[in-house]
């Protein structure tokens, strides 16, 4: 037995995804708990509301938790979606018999619209289930059904809160979402309330409810006390909702992954922009390649809007003593320069994520064409007058795809060049789809290099 806790959902099933057992199981998986499950309904949703439920007869749903509480060590459960009385009646015996710590989202209505909880499941609700649990998650709608407090303000919060908790529950907490932000933990042991202050958040919310009292569940399994758990939960959700996905018309579900795969991917661009520059300096003969201004490596994530979105050497690969050096680091944001062209390159592909800047020459041109590389060019004086420094070579590169673009070939092309200008070193840039895939080709170019003594004329591109 591993000493991952297992933390079980008794809830409803979104066909939509976003809500219910869909979002917990996602929550606990993204926060490192093995997520269990008991299907208590079955409905027809999508963004735009719910359309239709399906209770499941009530020796199914005690099925499936006889079946996991029988295998697993079970300690921690969260509810979500009960419909009727006799499914709440069904869980508070399941859940007092096996001795489980309970999480209880009182979910009434889902938030893109139509009723999950019958009236009069709301009685069952607060005399069977709610004496049985450690913790519930009302939002402000939810408290004032429970409480029969109108919570329009903190103080009335912390009253519904303290209301709560004389069904029996040790801990009320009134969610801020759809309030002033701000969620309020009220400990009915020490008769104390503490304010979890939070920012409204931009993006969708369907499933924000299911996914907080996932998170109140899967931390408290992993021994956070209530106020840590409170605090990353309200930390978890805000950027779920930052990083959530339009998948339908209706409201958008939050994004449990969302900064779990941000992580990776920068984690992804740096390790392999580090990789690839280690190539480009192990490899006999790039000196050749490494222009007078040095040279510059970068890969973008796959969401990359800005040059801190780019993994690139803070300094450059210089040249000492005829031999190549990464002079500085790779980091997020480490090159402008190669960043911006990136970036610009990805306007036009966002499978283009990778270049490399080389010296110029008809040589390595050449060396390209045979390779069969894409090429266009721009002509550095051409760049308007009035173009930012920092511009000019996102201008020219844009301007050489577009070009290219004319001709009906693939968007971006593998081989951007410019022959230089006043104050410019003229340039040749690779792309691709990876910092790897770039310095191979890179590779290719200087294992050719040395065995092509002069042109046969000039390399028409």
């Amino acid at each position: 037995m591993s000493g991952t806790p297992v933390v079980m959902t008794i809830a409803g099933s979104d066909s939509g995804g976003g809500a219910g057992i869909e979002a917990d199981i996602k929550t606990f998986a993204a926060l490192g708990v093995h997520g269990s499950c008991a299907i208590t309904s079955v409905t027809a949703q999508n963004t735009k509301g719910v359309l239709g439920v399906y209770d499941l007869p009530l020796q199914v749903i005690s099925a499936q938790i006889n079946a996991v509480c029988s295998d697993m060590d079970v300690r921690w459960a969260k509810t979500g979606m009960l419909s009727s009385a006799e499914i709440i009646g069904l869980v508070a015996e399941e859940v007092r018999s096996r001795g489980l710590s309970l999480v209880v989202d009182p979910v009434m209505a889902a938030e893109a619209g139509g009723d999950l909880l019958r009236k009069d499941a709301v009685t069952a609700l607060k005399e069977e289930l709610l004496p049985f649990s450690k913790v519930v998650t009302p939002n402000v709608y939810e408290a004032h059904t429970l409480s029969g407090i109108d919570v329009k303000d903190t103080t009335d919060a912390k009253k519904a809160a303290k209301k709560i908790t004389e069904f029996g529950a040790d801990v009320a907490i009134v969610t801020g979402g759809h309030l002033a932000a701000s969620d309020i933990v009220y400990e009915a042991i020490s008769d104390k309330f503490t304010v979890i202050p939070g920012k409204f958040q931009e993006g969708g919310t369907h499933g924000s409810g299911c996914t907080y009292a996932a998170c109140i569940a899967a931390f408290l399994s992993k021994g956070c006390s209530i106020i840590e758990a409170a605090t990353l939960a309200k930390s978890f959700v805000e950027k779920a909702i930052i990083n959530s996905v339009k998948v339908g018309h209706g409201v958008g579900p939050v994004n449990q992954f969302g900064p779990t795969l941000k992580d990776a991917n920068r984690y992804a661009a740096l390790q392999n922009t580090i990789l690839a520059a280690d190539m480009l300096v192990s490899c006999d003969g790039f000196e050749k390649l490494v222009p007078e201004v040095g040279c510059n490596i970068a890969m973008a994530t796959p969401d990359a809007t800005l040059v801190a979105d780019v993994a690139g050497i803070n300094g450059r690969i210089i040249c000492v003593r005829n031999k190549p050096y990464i002079a500085g680091g790779v980091e997020l944001g480490g090159s402008g320069h190669v960043g911006r062209m990136v970036l610009t390159a990805m306007e036009f592909d966002p499978c283009v994520r990778a270049a490399v800047n080389l010296s110029y020459s008809e040589k390595v041109l050449l060396i390209c064409k045979d390779l069969g590389l894409s090429i266009s060019s721009f002509d550095g004086n051409d760049i308007p007058s009035q173009t930012s420094m920092t511009g000019t070579m996102d201008w020219g590169v844009a301007l050489a795809i577009k070009k290219f673009g004319q001709l009906g070939l693939k968007k971006v092309p593998d081989v951007i060049y410019d022959i230089g200008s006043v104050g410019k070193e003229p340039m040749i840039r690779l792309f691709g789809k990876s910092a790897e895939e770039v310095a191979h080709q890179v590779v290719k170019i200087v294992r050719s290099y040395s065995s092509i003594n002069g042109l046969d004329g000039h390399i028409d591109v």
